[in-house]
């Protein structure tokens, strides 16, 4: 007899030095159970790689088809894939070559499922919430950097400024004060710009950072790692609402709360 609940299979593909993702989303996927019924598990494969630097992320994109078909051993719901820059260093529009070679994966393993990737994530989030132009904080190099911005120009958002930070071990990265960008912000041109991404890494922790950023800025924040959690719901059909995950995680709406000290 088959026993059904509530719970949902989530499956991450993960770099194999990265921690933050099989962080924050669990975290926001939790604070999300504590106002609505369904429940979340996690399931990782990871991918070698430990310094984000543009010959270590080829190779480790390479592996993420052994990934995709692991996964689908385990008969998730869907996959997500959590490296953003990995992806835009592939060359502009890669996330969508991704998606399909590895759900092709799955599909040749016997378990059609959903793929995502953070940096598809983060675009569709930027354009579902009518962004037109945006400040964005990075952990990378600034040659990875402008790989970046040039990435999210090609898919029609400008970039008004960005902050390279200029980490190149991904362990570092990882090791970052979560509440840092709740100040970084500062230093960015805000110019016109419709919303701020805090960390447009899902190995750069933020997540406490990005209701705290919209409370002071008055502008929509949000990071590589909310807008993978909201399309990780959009997959499964799920109300995109999760507690903590400011403006594309609450109906477009920032958070206007007095900051709590």
């Amino acid at each position: 007899m088959s026993y059904t609940s509530n719970y949902r299979r989530v499956g991450l593909i993960v770099p194999s030095s990265n921690v933050t993702m099989e962080t924050e989303i669990p975290a926001l996927l939790k604070a999300r159970e504590t106002i609505l019924p369904e429940r979340f598990t996690f399931h990782s494969s990871r991918m070698r790689m430990k310094s984000v630097v543009k010959e270590e992320l080829e190779a480790m994109d390479a592996d993420s088809v052994r990934c995709a078909t692991e996964l689908s051993d385990a008969a998730v719901e869907v996959q997500a894939y959590a490296c953003l820059v990995a992806i835009m260093s592939m060359g502009l529009g890669y996330h969508r070559a991704s998606r399909e070679k590895l759900e092709k994966a799955t599909a040749d393993n016997g378990c059609t499922t959903p793929v995502l990737n953070s940096a598809g994530a983060l675009i569709d989030g930027l354009k579902d919430m009518g962004i037109k132009k945006v400040s964005i904080i990075c952990p990378y190099m600034k040659p990875l950097t402008k790989l970046v911005v040039d990435y999210i120009e090609n898919e029609g958002i400008e970039v008004q400024d960005f902050l390279a930070l200029e980490i190149p071990d991904n362990l570092e990265v990882a090791s970052q004060d979560p509440t840092a960008p709740s100040e970084l912000w500062r230093k960015l041109d805000l110019r016109d710009v419709d919303a701020i991404v805090a960390s447009a890494c899902v190995q750069m922790p933020s997540l406490p950072s990005i209701e705290m950023i919209e409370r002071a800025s008055g502008l929509p924040t949000l990071s590589a790692a909310v807008a993978t959690t909201r399309q990780i719901l959009r997959s499964l059909d799920l109300t995109e609402v999760a507690p903590g995950g400011g403006a594309l995680l609450a109906g477009g709406v920032p958070s206007t709360l007095a900051k709590v000290a």
